[in-house]
This record gives C-alpha cells, structure tokens and sequence, in this order.
C-alpha cells in the first residue's frame, strides 16, 4: 500500500470540498477500497474519511423509506421496517458476505464497490478497467465469474453487490450531493453504466458528489424472493442471482418486477421479460419464454458458458415459487 494523506471530514460540505483536490477517495467502512488499495489497484493520495457524518438514519415517509449512506448493511438487514415491508433487501444483505463485513460495510460503500474480476485485482495482468486501453485479459482467459449481458470487447466484468440487485428490483433510486449543497436523484437503473469502450467509467457520479442515501418507493406488496447460486454456502459472490417481486391476481401474475446478479456489469432488468409475465397465468412454458426473452442476448466467454442454463433454471425456480398457492409454498 502506497503513503496517503488522511482527512477527517467533520461535515458533508467539508468532505466535498476536500473530494476536490485531484487524487482524493472518500473511505466510510473501508471493506472494498482498503483491499484494492493494498493490492495497488487503487492509489488515492488523499483519504477523506466520511464515517461520521450524519447519514445513517432509515426514515419512513410518504413517498417510500430513506435509508442514509452511512447506514451499516447489518443494521439495514435488521431493521424492523425493512424485514416487514422489503423483506427482499433483509434477504440479499443477510446472502453477502460475512457478519463481520456487514458490520462495517455502509449502503453507500455497498453500491461503489467494484468488481472482483482476479484480472482487475493483478497488476500484473491487462485490465481497461483498471488502466484504460492495456486490454481485457479475462476475455480468452479463465472467466468462469464473468458476465454473459450487456458485455463488451473491452471489458466483460460483473458487478458483485447482492444489494444492489435488490434494490434494483425495488425500482431505488440514489440521491447524491454536490459540492455548493446541489442534490440530485438518479434511478438505480441509471446509475451504473455498461462498460462500452469505457469500463472504466462506472457510474454517473461526476467528480466531487457522494452517495447521500437511496429511495425506495412504497412497497406494493405481493411476494419477494431473493435467490443466489454461488460456490459455497457462505461469502461467496453470486454466479446467478434473481431479486424478485411479483404480485398474484385472480390466479394470473398482476405486477412483477425481478433483477438478476453475477451476469453483467450492473444489476440486470428486462422490461421485455416483465411485460411478458403480466396478466399471465404462471406455467413452465411462460417461465421457459420468460428465459428466453432474459437470455436472448447472452454470450459466454467460454469457462462461463454454464451460467446460461443455470440463469435459465434459477429464474424458472424463482417464478415457481413467487406464484404457488400458499398452501404448495408451506
């Protein structure tokens, strides 16, 4: 790990005003960036740590539940507003990483985290990601963790975050603060861009804002599922994931709305596949159209050609489940 400047910001205005000195990184829980900088992936000169600012509060209002950045992923998972009326966010937090990790980790942190492609994280390997224009040393290497959707010739990466996907399902929106006090609000399905020629360019922050809290609309019932397949049952990121919210009406699917993780740069969502579902009566042929409509797109790299049909089978299982009668369910 390279020498730094630490600063401790005692204020969102003063945070931002130091985030405008060139080679300065914000650090809240310190769960990813710490990691990145000690492989040299990252090199900021200067640390502003953001810890201690007031934005940690989950405060439920009219228009849906504000949950601040500095919110810890375990006190999120626990809170008694979110496992009563999101339950599917509890579920995907409670599915990531350790206890220990959720402890520090903040929801703010959560959704810059980047990705853990092995070429990203050695420095000794081609990444655009990491240095733009050196190459993709995934692409015909071993990426058995890589994206099937939305990939590109320079970079074919995922996004690793259970939450994100979530909240993604959960139509969140990211509300982010400027210096000079300006704020602005960006849907989550705006806020992660695909990588294109420029992978390294990941979200739509502009330089010197922060992550102040995420929005959710009001819950619109129905059930929420949240499915993940990794390697082994405990810390370990998702190969496929499905964040589902769907809504039976008179035996036939009313409202659905699902997110998938491990298959692209960014949690993933199809319109095309929603609309299909809906006024529907569930059945294998409705889920297997479901699949081919998500998949249409979807190209393997090789070692990860097997999270096609696995993406297939775990969607199938999800809209199974979400739309049985309770007493199949029990």
């Amino acid at each position: 790990m390279r020498a730094f400047d630490y600063i401790r910001a005692g204020s969102c205005k003063d945070a931002l005003a130091e985030a405008e000195t060139p080679g300065t990184a914000f650090i809240a829980g310190g769960t990813n960036l710490l990691d990145l900088m000690k492989h040299e992936v990252m090199t900021p000169a200067r640390l502003v740590d953001i810890s201690r600012l007031d934005l940690r509060g989950i405060t439920l209002t009219d228009a849906g539940l504000r949950i601040g950045a500095m919110v810890s992923n375990s006190d999120l998972a626990a809170d008694p507003l979110v496992r009563r009326h999101w339950p599917l966010l509890s579920r995907a937090l409670l599915a990531g990483a350790s206890g220990q990790l959720r402890n520090k980790a903040t929801t703010g942190g959560n959704l810059l985290q980047r990705t853990r492609c092995y070429y990203f994280y050695d420095t000794a390997m081609q990444c655009n990601k990491r240095e733009p224009g050196s190459g993709c040393a995934a692409i015909g290497g071993f990426n058995r963790i890589h994206a099937i959707l939305g990939a590109s010739d320079a970079c074919i990466a995922t996004h690793p975050s259970d939450m994100a996907v979530a909240l993604r399902a959960l139509s969140a929106e990211v509300e982010l603060l400027a210096a000079g006090g300006g704020r602005r609000q960006v849907p989550l399905a705006a806020f992660y861009r695909l990588p294109g020629d420029t992978p390294h360019v990941e979200t739509v922050l502009e330089p010197g804002e922060m992550i102040a809290a995420v929005l959710l609309p009001p819950a619109e019932g129905g059930r929420q599922i949240y499915r993940k397949v990794r390697d082994r049952a405990s810390y370990a990121f998702a190969l496929v994931s499905v964040a589902a919210c769907l809504r039976m009406e008179t035996g036939r699917i009313a409202a659905a709305a699902l997110a998938f993780g491990g298959l692209a740069h960014m949690p993933w969502r199809s319109a095309e596949l929603e609309g299909a579902l809906i006024g529907e009566a569930p059945s294998p042929a409705l889920f297997d159209h479901a699949a081919d409509l998500l998949l249409a797109e979807a190209k393997g790299q090789g070692d990860n050609d097997f999270k096609i049909p696995l993406a297939r089978r775990t969607l199938a299982a999800v809209l199974a489940e979400a739309t049985a009668e309770e007493g199949a369910r029990a």
